[in-house]
């Protein structure tokens, strides 16, 4: 059979790596602090602990929490800490910035608790093209930390990958 086709993908020895598959489960919820401001821009100490204190923060059950200041008052850091100590107990993760900085966030931690080893000496190629919201930093940080343990780097997908990197023989 001279004229068989043959599927040269499925039989490489190429790995494929998709963040998509170690995307973590739960909701990504903005929390806006400037609503409990005074006139959106001055916090009072005590009726900011009280509402803190008076808030249901069981509703980021299982979540991923991002405390955002979308007004121009200037917020001190114990407000942040004080939201993070209440919503801690519920939350999978809390942090202050938008959700794209706190998906940054995650994918951060995740990446850096990968183990490489099955990597070790493989032609790599890091899947493009994601339905969900992988962040652009966590590319650049797999791609950081794959690139010592490879033997080739690649991006997008078995077919049409782009080249990033080879060992030097």
């Amino acid at each position: 059979m001279e004229n068989e086709i043959k599927n040269r993908v499925a039989n490489s020895k190429l790995v494929t790596l998709d963040l998509e598959e170690i995307y973590p489960k739960g909701e990504r919820v903005i929390f806006e602090i400037s609503q409990w401001l005074h006139e959106g821009m001055i916090l009072r100490e005590k009726i900011f602990r009280e509402q803190v204190n008076n808030h249901d923060w069981s509703q980021y059950q299982d979540c991923y929490l991002a405390i955002s200041n979308t007004s121009e008052a200037i917020i001190p850091a114990w407000a942040y800490m004080l939201i993070t100590v209440h919503a801690n107990p519920f939350a999978k993760k809390v942090s202050v910035g938008t959700l794209k900085e706190l998906e940054t966030i995650i994918f951060t931690e995740i990446i850096c608790q990968l183990d490489l080893s099955v990597y070790k000496n493989k032609s790599v190629i890091i899947k493009g093209c994601a339905q969900k919201p992988i962040p652009e930093n966590a590319f650049i940080l797999l791609t950081q930390k794959l690139q010592p343990v490879v033997k080739s780097l690649m991006y997008g997908e078995a077919c049409s990958s782009v080249p990033l990197f080879k060992t030097k023989k």
